[in-house]
């Protein structure tokens, strides 16, 4: 079949595109990159001659479109087993979906607050209620899990877990969220991982402004 194709937005905005972005460039899948880019307000019309959601990401795979972060990533680690994308012992992909679903809808008072921005100079803002909340949670998440596979990725090597939190581990180092000694290693190492350094390069090269997301 055909070389799949990533259709994303920003690099510097997109929490959903850096998902998937991440998981496959993680692993070494190859595929073809598209970016629509957020220069409009409230979007891009033109992601929708691509996307049956009107949404970025989409991976389109021969005729198949496949939408949402968390599907793309299932489905090429369907593809492609021998990546790792999910953990090969049975409870512990149990798990890592479990989390990744987690991640996929809750934590909604911490996305509202805390948009992803790769360039912003980090610095504290006033949290409105429910951010610490999930800021704990996620914290608890991240040392049960690292505790039980010994890290330095939360199931040992990295994975389509890791990536769902990405986006995640930006907003915790630029609003300046936490100080535990477990998570900023953690964050750390995500974020010397190369998939993070080629995606920081060049969303600190782009010059699209997206208001709304500038806090």
């Amino acid at each position: 079949m055909d070389r799949p194709t990533l259709y994303i937005a920003n690099k510097n905005y997109s929490s959903w595109s850096f998902r998937p972005w991440m998981a496959l460039t993680g692993v070494g899948i190859d595929f073809e990159e598209v970016l629509i880019p957020f220069d409009y307000p409230g979007g891009n019309p033109n992601i929708k001659a691509v996307s049956p959601s009107g949404n970025v990401p989409i991976l389109q795979h021969g005729a198949l479109k496949i939408w949402e972060s968390l599907a793309i990533i299932e489905y090429v680690a369907e593809l492609h087993p021998e990546a790792g994308l999910l953990p090969s012992d049975r409870a512990a992909r149990a798990i890592a979906r479990s989390v990744s679903m987690e991640m996929l809808s809750g934590f909604r008072a911490l996305r509202a607050a805390c948009p992803m921005n790769i360039r912003r100079p980090k610095a504290r803002i006033v949290l409105p209620d429910g951010v610490d909340a999930d800021v704990n949670r996620i914290e608890t998440v991240w040392r049960d899990l690292l505790q039980q596979s010994g890290g330095p990725f939360l199931f040992g090597a990295f994975s389509g877990a890791d990536a769902m939190f990405a986006p995640v581990v930006n907003r915790f180092d630029i609003y300046d969220l936490v100080n535990r000694d477990e998570t900023l290693t953690y964050m750390e190492t995500m974020k010397a991982h190369p998939a993070w350094r080629k995606w920081e390069e060049a969303a600190r090269a782009e010059r699209w402004i997206v208001a709304e997301d500038e806090v």
